[in-house]
């Protein structure tokens, strides 16, 4: 029997056909985050790609966009059901009334830290299901640690300090704001530094991170933590249903393990660079100011209505509200979603 000879031509042929059966698998994707490039959240984002090709072994590629180069922030759902982005990032907080069960999340029910409501977040999805996400693949959810009162001018110390005070917020701060005495005023993270530092607003409800991962430590000079009262603001990661159909079974269920991965990475990046805004803050001559006990309940007195309100906001969309808030107040007070 004659041995099998190949010239280098047919290898050659070879060679291009088999790389060309394999690429025809390869499926790239964008995706697109409103943090600026140097943020920590857009780093862990970017690391989340490139783990997907690394593990994908290059079959699932992924370009990414930061700082809103490729969608605005309040757009980004809708630019993933459309196709304009595969893979986005955003606050549920920009799309006000658009995902009413997974926006109870950013109530303000005393959140210690990032971590702990990234897992509230992932499990109360989990969960309820709901179907507000159905036209997009979700991926994850993270949430940021406790969100407090920032000010420029005027320290506050009570409640009455916040009277007339113009305090920027998105979403569900918005009615936190009202509760509390100020006046809100909608505004997505990326105009709120220049809205600060001209005097349009009087201050912002925002995390000790954005004191540096936006630099707001630069333009408000008082943080008032109110522990009672402090809340979150949930992110979603999602992905254009058709391209995520495009991904095969088996590199499909490894993404879905690296999410697990990488949503208590953003929990725990959150709560470092919660630390380093602290420290940021301080060193550009802020003040920190810790209300008592007897004050702290005032806070969470005040707050309660805007609870009970979007309980009944729930239970009148035949959701139960007290179920929703049952789960995620449990998940606050130990620690776990189990």
């Amino acid at each position: 029997m004659k041995g099998i000879f190949f010239t280098p031509r047919a290898a050659f042929i070879c060679f291009a056909l088999f790389f060309a059966a394999s690429s025809a698998h390869a499926v790239t994707l964008t995706y697109s985050t409103f943090f600026p490039p140097t943020h920590i959240q857009a780093v862990t984002s970017e690391n989340w790609c490139k783990e997907v090709e690394k593990r994908t072994d290059g079959r699932v590629k992924i370009q990414f966009f930061p700082g809103q180069t490729l969608t605005r922030a309040p757009q980004t759902y809708e630019a993933v059901t459309d196709g304009i982005a595969d893979i986005g990032v955003a606050a549920l907080a920009y799309t006000q009334g658009r995902f009413p069960v997974m926006a109870s999340l950013d109530m303000p029910l005393g959140y210690p830290s990032g971590v702990v409501a990234t897992k509230a977040a992932n499990a109360l999805f989990e969960k309820m299901e709901p179907v507000e996400f159905d036209s997009t693949k979700v991926m994850y959810f993270h949430g940021h640690g406790p969100g407090y009162i920032h000010t420029r001018k005027v320290p506050v110390k009570k409640l009455e300090d916040l009277k007339g005070q113009r305090i920027r917020s998105t979403g569900m701060s918005a009615n936190i704001a009202t509760a509390l005495g100020g006046t809100p005023v909608s505004m997505a993270m990326p105009d709120t530094y220049q809205s600060l530092q001209r005097g349009v607003v009087d201050g912002s409800f925002h995390p000790a991170e954005t004191n540096k991962g936006w630099n707001m430590g630069e333009v408000v000079s008082y943080m008032t933590i109110a522990k009672p009262a402090a809340y979150t603001t949930t992110f979603y990661v999602v992905m254009n249903k058709s391209k995520w159909n495009k991904i095969s079974p088996e590199d499909q269920k490894v993404i879905e393990e690296i999410n697990k991965e990488w949503a208590l990475k953003h929990g725990e990046a959150w709560d470092s660079s919660d630390e380093e805004g602290m420290v940021f803050f301080k060193d550009k001559g802020g003040t920190v100011i810790t209300l008592d006990d007897a004050e702290s309940e005032r806070w969470a007195t005040a707050v309660r209505p805007v609870i009970d309100n979007y309980i009944k906001t729930l239970d009148d969309m035949k959701i139960d509200g007290a179920n929703v808030f049952d789960f995620i107040n449990k998940v606050i007070a130990t620690g776990d979603a189990q």
